[in-house]
């Protein structure tokens, strides 16, 4: 069976996103949609995939979920359920 690590980002495209309690600041000049893209992409090169968007009632935001394949020393003491 397949095990899943996952995170879910916070993402303003008016400049901010929020992953675990980390704060990313979109810089002066920079596009909205080039600065959401760049995390994406860095994300994308650690094996992180973008499964899923749940657009949030706050105009320009949304939760972004994504998943991995867990390593298989850290899902052996994952707890169940």
């Amino acid at each position: 069976m397949d095990a899943w690590q996952y995170k879910v980002v916070y993402v303003d495209f008016r400049g901010r996103i929020s992953s675990e309690g980390v704060e990313y600041i979109r810089q002066s000049g920079e596009h909205r949609t080039g600065f959401v893209r760049s995390f994406l992409d860095k994300l994308g090169e650690d094996g992180w995939e973008l499964t899923g968007v749940l657009p949030l009632q706050r105009p320009e935001s949304s939760y972004f979920m994504l998943k991995r394949a867990a390593d298989k020393k850290a899902a052996a003491g994952a707890p169940e359920g």
